[in-house]
């Protein structure tokens, strides 16, 4: 038997980076979203984020791909919120890149209250700001095409 557990913290934002995601219906969405990953046997820590984009924090056993894990749920809420115009009535979907994270649970506490606190973060930061600096962070190469608006 082998005992993993592996956290995650994935960002990615909306088409074209389109504030679309409003903050009456974001509750909706986040709770549809939970589901998904939870169904993926995910341990659902956080989810947050603003009308351009999100943050995911999970926990996950390393049976399922990071790759699989945002591929299931950038397309099934997608397709939740086109089947919800009346909530999501300017959504076009989510863009193409993402950022993943791992973390150590010592560090579960922080990411999880740096989520919860974005709507305050970004009022001084830009979505395209704080991707670069959490790029800086984990010494991931910054590439431009991955801020593109695709």
């Amino acid at each position: 038997m082998a005992y993993t557990q592996i956290y995650y913290h994935i960002v990615f934002r909306t088409y074209c980076s389109q504030s679309t995601i409003t903050p009456a219906h974001e509750r909706h969405l986040y709770a549809y979203i939970y589901g998904i990953l939870k169904k993926m046997n995910c341990a659902v820590l956080r989810i947050g984020g603003m009308p351009d984009h999100i943050h995911i924090f999970i926990g996950s056993n390393g049976q399922t791909s990071v790759e699989e894990i945002v591929r299931q749920v950038k397309g099934n809420s997608s397709r939740f919120a086109h089947d919800h115009p009346e909530e999501f009535p300017m959504f076009d979907g989510w863009g193409k890149s993402y950022c993943c994270i791992s973390h150590s649970f010592a560090e579960t506490d922080r990411v999880i209250a740096y989520i919860k606190n974005q709507k305050e973060h970004h009022k001084r930061v830009t979505f395209e700001e704080e991707y670069k600096q959490l790029l800086r962070d984990f010494g991931i190469p910054y590439d431009e095409r991955y801020l593109m608006k695709d």
